[in-house]
């Protein structure tokens, strides 16, 4: 399968023997209210999307004719749509400050090296059963999940807290669950989410610990460049699984203030996979957001943002468990002053607060009748972060700053035991199981960054970074005590990150080479789970509070050409990982629940010496036309734990997405395509099983019949495969579809919105 994706690549690429031709066109970009150039404002020309940036003086220079639409877009001001002119002159409006970013695109002193924007994120899926599955198409990323609720990204080798998973730049919402029925991607809906932000590895310190990259949620920001009231009415309907998606909208914006409030309502049913067999995968949210701006000035913001999430009846596939409730809510302020004096280019400050309150139960599971588990589990989290950006000169930017994170959870497991020994008991006995531990890890991080303009055409960028780690543990199971000597001190840690890293850009090639140290402490779950299942096996899971950070030293370099109709993109990359932290099998302790049930020892946190990942992403996209344009994204990782010489567990295998679009002003189609190959690069210590290859065909489409008004719909898996994708299994005693969870077969989509 591989030499057909490389094939089919290279014959796009060979077949394309010329350009078109055009004459250099320049112009300047200035303030409108004062007549200043604007610097880093990015010029995009609509047909075949060359770039250009505004130096200094807000002079451009473009190959293109005369009279072709162009887009002018700058951070700090409204994005505007024109024809070109030789020697035009364009102003542009000062827009509101932006709060939920953190990747500004196509300025020097502001972009993150090795990082991207994906946008069109209504696009690229038509009924998205939450924000985990935005990710499906994303080159590099898998998805894992536990059932169609729950799921969330893979980024190469790096998953869960080694990816750093933030939404509006900065706020949290933390899993209470142990089994991961609740990540954050559970806890917001995909019609919030305008793009995603992907910083792919340790390349900064400013945004909390960062070892395996960073993955900013955006949400949507409708008071851009409206005034007055506005809204939206918004649903969908899905015919396999019979799912319902409703939402609508409302906002009022002025000179000073603007509150946008937005509800949504879901109702997914049990799918077919391409075989006809059902797959629980059952759920109910409501969830609405509220949020309230204030414009002091037009150098000052202050927002102010409240969100609830209601989980109901969830079925979970892939666990032994489901969740009559999963609950949440997330609360934050955010305020940002910029042009402070000539040195000193912005202050911020955001705190944010969350809670989840969740339930899983095994009723209606295989062994409900000898057992019934019912386990309310509770998470909290608070953080901030304030940040202050120095100007010394015109060439320089300076990110000083400090950020926390802040988590605590409690929960236990009640277990009522009806049946011992293969005999009912008269009367049921009941026992109380610690899960948390009423445990608690904190993080106060402090960072600085420099971003350093040698020319008009490279940049360089360094920072440091140091985490003050806290863990606790207030209420521990008497047998983890002594497993750890009979006493668990409070551990701290300080540990330090930094990252270095030069970007070149001229004349539609860009090149960037990073490297970068980034460090993470263990998790709740490394440290202090006690005898709990948290792995794709039998094993019963046990933490270990001793546990040494992990190290991801990483190489990374990438390559970008853009032509006037095509643009060729590499990046490859290697990490060293040390002090790696896996569970293993210790025979010294023994199996806690059921002891005569194999395997009866259980496995326990630990920290190996060295594990390495390597890999490589490269994208060919090709605009034929105004209208018609095609992309291929090729994505590879291998990961290799070298002391027990196998490759690291749950990698995602090599795969192709291929895509072609139509789009005209009102409507739009797409063909897009996943082509995955086998994974043969298992990890026999984690009971890990070789995944076949699939490929599928999806048909897109969009029309606007008037303003405002759009409708869309969708074929998925055309061909009705059945499948299954690596990285999703079903754990012990879920007793569903032996080990695997297949994906939906033929699934006929639509979805319509009304904006007003």
């Amino acid at each position: 399968m591989k030499n057909k994706i490389l094939l089919t690549i290279i014959v796009l690429f060979t077949s394309i023997l010329s350009f078109a031709q055009a004459t250099k066109v320049s112009g300047k970009i200035i303030d409108e209210k004062t007549a200043s150039p604007i610097e880093y404002a990015t010029i995009r020309l609509l047909k075949n999307n060359v770039l250009a940036i505004s130096n200094s003086n807000g002079e451009f220079t473009l190959n293109a004719e005369i009279g072709d639409k162009i887009e002018v877009s700058h951070i700090s001001y409204k994005t505007i749509i024109t024809n070109l002119q030789n020697q035009i002159t364009i102003p542009l409006q000062l827009t509101q400050i932006e709060l939920n970013e953190i990747i500004v695109a196509a300025n020097p002193l502001q972009d993150i090296s090795q990082s991207t924007v994906i946008n069109e994120t209504e696009k690229r899926i038509s009924q998205p059963r939450s924000v985990g599955h935005l990710f499906k198409d994303i080159s590099g990323f898998g998805i894992t999940k536990k059932g169609a609720y729950a799921s969330e990204p893979v980024f190469r080798s790096f998953k869960y807290e080694q990816l750093n998973v933030q939404y509006d730049g900065g706020m949290k919402v933390l899993n209470a669950c142990p089994n991961r029925m609740d990540p954050i991607t559970t806890h917001i809906i995909p019609e919030e989410i305008e793009k995603i932000e992907i910083i792919k590895g340790p390349f900064t310190v400013r945004f909390g610990q960062n070892f395996g990259g960073i993955i900013n949620l955006v949400s949507k920001n409708p008071t851009k460049d409206q005034k007055g009231f506005h809204g939206s009415v918004e649903g969908g309907y899905e015919t396999n699984g019979d799912n319902l998606v409703t939402g609508a909208s409302a906002l009022y914006v002025a000179n000073k203030y603007d509150v946008y409030l937005n509800g949504s309502y879901r109702d997914f049913g049990d799918y077919k996979d391409g075989d006809g067999t059902e797959v629980p995968s059952s759920f109910k949210t409501t969830d609405y957001s509220l949020k309230v701006g204030i414009n002091p000035t037009e150098k000052q913001r202050l927002q102010f943002s409240w969100r609830q999430s209601f989980g109901r009846d969830i079925d979970h596939a892939g666990l032994p468990m489901d969740s009559p409730y999963d609950d949440s809510f997330l609360a934050g302020i955010d305020y940002k002053i910029k042009e402070l004096s000539d040195k000193i280019n912005s202050f911020t400050l955001k705190v944010f607060y969350s809670y989840v309150d969740h339930l899983m139960t095994n009723e209606n599971r295989p062994n409900f009748n000898m057992t019934d588990s019912q386990s309310p589990v509770e998470s909290w989290t608070y953080g901030g972060k304030t940040e202050l950006v120095i100007a010394p000169s015109d060439n320089v930017r300076i990110y000083t700053g400090i950020d926390a994170n802040l988590v605590d959870r409690k929960g236990d497991r009640t277990r009522i035991v009806k049946m011992m020994n293969g005999m009912m008991l008269p009367t049921p006995k009941v026992f109380t199981d610690k899960i948390w531990q009423d445990a608690s890890v904190n993080d106060i991080g402090v960072f600085a960054e420099s971003n350093f303009k040698i020319n008009n055409y490279t940049t360089v960028t360094t920072g440091v970074r140091a985490d003050f780690i806290s863990a606790s543990i207030d209420d521990p199971e008497a047998d983890f005590e002594a497993l750890y000597g009979g006493n668990i001190d409070d551990q701290t840690e300080t540990n330090i990150s930094a990252n270095a890293s030069i970007k070149y850009q001229k004349n539609g090639f860009q090149t960037q080479f990073a490297i970068g140290r980034g460090v993470r402490t263990a998790s709740m779950i490394e440290r202090f789970i006690n005898h709990f299942s948290v792995g794709v096996d039998p094993y019963e899971y046990v933490g270990n509070p001793n546990l040494k950070p992990e190290v991801n030293t990483q190489l990374e370099l990438s390559l970008l050409k853009k032509f006037e109709t095509i643009q060729i993109g590499a990046t490859f990359f290697h990490s060293f990982l040390s002090d790696y932290i896996i569970p293993v099998v210790n025979s010294d302790i023994p199996r806690k629940f059921m002891p005569t049930t194999p395997p009866v020892v259980a496995k326990q946190f630990i920290n190996i010496d060295e594990a390495t990942q390597t890999g490589f992403e490269f994208s060919f996209n090709y605009k034929a036309s105004d209208k018609i344009s095609f992309s291929s994204e090729v994505s590879y990782t291998q990961a290799e734990n070298k002391d027990l010489n196998e490759p690291l567990a749950h990698i995602p295998p090599f795969m192709a997405n291929l895509g072609a679009k139509f789009e005209d002003d009102n409507y739009w189609f797409a063909l897009s395509s996943r082509l995955v190959a086998k994974q043969a690069k298992i990890a026999p210590s984690f009971m890990e099983e070789e995944t076949p290859g699939f490929g599928t065909l999806d048909f897109r489409a969009g029309v606007e019949p008037f303003k405002g008004f759009s409708i869309g719909f969708a074929v998925l898996n055309i061909f009705d495969k059945t499948y299954y994708e690596h990285l999703n299994f079903s754990y012990s005693n879920s007793n569903i579809l032996s080990g695997k969870i297949y994906e939906p077969g033929r699934n006929f989509t639509t979805y319509c919105k009304y904006q007003f």
